[in-house]
């Protein structure tokens, strides 16, 4: 038998506004609130309310043979209790049939395993206890941002009592193996690792749409007739993507909400193939062989590693500028956590990934998500942030106080 397996990524950044040299010292007012809200509203009409109810509807019909997974950021889950909170009840609705499987990750989305191992520790922990305070539910699979993973990420996730790792199943990574098995990463003793199926996952996420693809127009009797011809020892596929997919970076004019809508029922017609959730999966038979991982890998761009976020100078610069404010951070704001909470917020992987500067389709897909004219636009911005960030943290408490209190 072969569980399919989805898991679908919910995430929405903090934008920036556009914050200049001239407001560097004069504002704290970092964030674009009428864009982040504009385009949470937007994206709730489009995708996570109709989507949500098409999963829903595929529970009932199906007897709840119909299973999948949610990863919802933290940054995400915070601008829906802002602007959307029938979007929290929405997901509610769904973990109440015991058909879904929500997911830890870091609380904003952050590339904190790169800066601090106790920051991403801590981020970790908020986010755990945030799905438990809303949703009743303590989380036992983690993903990593962009599901970025190498050994050393893998030690820290079992550490944190995690028992079920997702991954992407790289070329790089798997060599000759296949992404259809359970592994365990080298140096671990109880986690098991579950890959992504790019190539079956991204007939959805990236070409469902794309009018030159050979597989255009995909429908749902053919694609389940794909999975269907997976060998018999396909222990899982995992069908990992962006949620946003669905109706958002393909519209429902496309068709791709009728796709999903019918394909639970023609994957559950083909003989040797159900649907699981990763603890399901990861819970038996457990893992097929140890897997080395030395070096990071992602689900991004085609080379699959971290050059979509710290790939080129700008990028690595402000990475590193940000990690350098977080001890002066820490220091300053041990009590009310409002200046941690901002440092957090520009942790968020989306900033250094609007800095980007790759060319063909990674670089049109980097450009589709970004806010910015330009990826130095972006960079620009951020370090002004940071610039004004760094000088509050030099003033005495009492004068970094006011900020806090006229936006209360």
């Amino acid at each position: 038998m072969t569980d399919v397996v989805f898991y679908f990524q919910v995430h929405q950044p903090f934008r920036l506004r556009k914050y200049g040299f001239f407001d560097i010292g004069v504002s704290d007012e970092y964030f674009d609130d009428e864009l982040n809200e504009f385009i949470v509203r937007r994206v709730a009409e489009r995708c996570y309310l109709p989507v949500n109810d098409v999963l829903l509807r595929a529970i009932e019909a199906t007897d709840g043979r119909f299973r999948c997974s949610f990863s919802l950021s933290g940054t995400a889950l915070r601008q829906f209790e802002q602007w959307v909170p029938e979007v929290i009840d929405s997901y509610a609705r769904l973990v109440d049939t015991g058909c879904v499987e929500l997911l830890c990750e870091t609380s904003h989305h952050s590339l904190a395993f790169r800066i601090d191992h106790d920051e991403f520790v801590d981020q970790v922990t908020e986010h755990r206890e945030r799905i438990e305070r809303l949703f009743g539910v303590a989380p036992t699979t983690f993903r990593n941002t962009e599901l970025i993973f190498d050994e050393e990420v893998a030690r820290a996730v079992e550490d944190l009592g995690f028992a079920t790792l997702l991954g992407e199943g790289a070329d790089q990574l798997l060599g000759r193996r296949s992404p259809h098995a359970v592994y365990r990463p080298r140096g671990c003793t109880a986690l098991n690792l579950l890959l992504r199926d790019y190539r079956f996952s991204d007939d959805i996420a990236f070409r469902f749409s794309n009018r030159e693809w050979e597989g255009h127009p995909l429908m749902a009797d053919t694609y389940a007739g794909w999975l269907g011809e997976l060998p018999e020892d396909a222990r899982q596929v995992g069908l990992f993507m962006d949620y946003e997919t669905f109706g958002e970076h393909q519209a429902a004019d496309t068709g791709i909400l009728d796709f999903l809508e019918h394909l639970p029922g023609y994957v559950l017609e083909q003989d040797g193939l159900a649907f699981a959730t990763p603890s399901e999966v990861s819970a038996d038979p457990g893992p097929v062989a140890e897997l080395e991982v030395p070096r990071p890998i992602s689900w991004a761009d085609a080379e699959r590693d971290l050059t979509a976020w710290l790939g080129n100078p700008m990028q690595r610069a402000a990475h590193e500028a940000l990690a350098e404010l977080l001890p002066a951070v820490r220091a300053a704001d041990p009590g009310t956590g409002e200046l941690l909470e901002r440092w957090r917020r520009l942790s968020t992987s989306d900033h250094v990934y609007y800095m980007s500067t790759k060319w063909f389709t990674d670089g049109d897909v980097h450009e589709y998500f970004s806010p910015y004219d330009t990826p130095h636009d972006a960079f620009i911005l951020f370090m002004n942030v940071l610039d004004d960030l760094g000088r509050r943290l030099e003033r005495p408490a009492s004068s970094r106080a006011t900020g806090a209190a006229r936006r209360s």
